[in-house]
C-alpha cells in the first residue's frame, strides 16, 4: 500500500497531490514535525535526512517529494500527467520540475539553514527568489499550465512551490500577474485542495 508520510504544509503536499490527481487508494501517514520527533532514530530509519515528506510502497522507501511524484507516475500513471518520455515536451516538464526546487526554492532554503542570517544574506535569497518568480511568471504568458493547456507534473512540482512562496507574501499581485493567475487556477482542482487539506 502506498503511504505519505505527511505534516502539514511540507513538500508532502507533491505526492499527496499526484496521488489524488489519480484516484489512486493510498494511505497518509501524519508525522510530527518536530525536530525533536525527525531526530528520532524511528524517523531516521525512515527518512535518512530527517526531513519531510517520505514514501513507502512495499519494500520501497523514498525521501525526496520530487522522486515520489516521478514514482507514483511511473508506477501507476500509466501515461497520465507527463508527456511521453524522450519527447521536448517530457524534457520541458523536467525542467520545470527540477526548476521548481532546485532554482525557484533553492535560495530561500539555504538562507533558512542560518541562525540569525545576515540581512545581506536574506536580501539576496530574496532577490534571488523573485528574480526565478519572475522567469516562471515570463515562462506562463498565454499559458493555462507549465506546458501550455495539459496539466502536468510540472504543475504539481511548481503549484507548491509558488503556493509557498505565496504563503510568504513573495508573489507580487503586479509584478507576477500570470503567477499568481495560475496558482489561482491551480487552487480550484479538487486534488490541490484536497492536498492542501490532508
Amino acid at each position: 500500500m502506498l503511504r505519505i508520510y505527511h505534516a502539514p504544509g511540507t513538500r508532502s503536499v507533491r505526492p499527496i497531490w499526484a496521488a489524488c490527481e489519480l484516484g489512486l487508494q493510498f494511505e497518509i501517514a501524519p508525522v510530527d514535525f518536530s525536530a525533536a520527533y525527525r531526530d528520532t532514530p524511528e524517523w531516521r530509519a525512515i527518512s535518512p535526512a530527517g526531513k519531510l515528506p517520505a514514501l513507502t510502497d512495499g519494500e520501497l522507501t523514498l525521501f525526496e517529494s520530487g522522486a515520489m511524484v516521478d514514482y507514483i507516475l511511473d508506477r501507476y500513471g500509466e501515461g497520465r500527467l507527463r508527456p511521453p518520455a524522450g519527447t521536448a515536451a517530457r524534457a520541458l516538464c523536467q525542467q520545470w520540475c527540477w526548476f521548481s526546487e532546485a532554482t525557484l526554492l533553492r535560495p530561500l532554503g539555504l538562507a533558512a539553514l542560518l541562525r540569525d542570517p545576515p540581512e545581506a544574506v536574506v536580501a539576496a535569497a530574496l532577490a534571488k527568489a523573485r528574480e526565478a518568480i519572475g522567469v516562471v511568471d515570463s515562462a506562463l504568458a498565454g499559458r493555462a499550465y507549465m506546458l501550455g493547456d495539459a496539466f502536468t507534473a510540472a504543475d504539481i512540482m511548481m503549484g507548491y512551490s509558488l503556493a509557498f512562496l505565496d504563503h510568504l507574501k513573495l508573489l507580487d499581485g503586479d509584478a507576477h500577474r500570470n503567477g499568481v493567475a495560475y496558482l489561482a487556477r491551480l487552487k480550484t482542482r479538487e486534488a490541490f485542495q484536497r492536498a492542501l487539506n490532508a
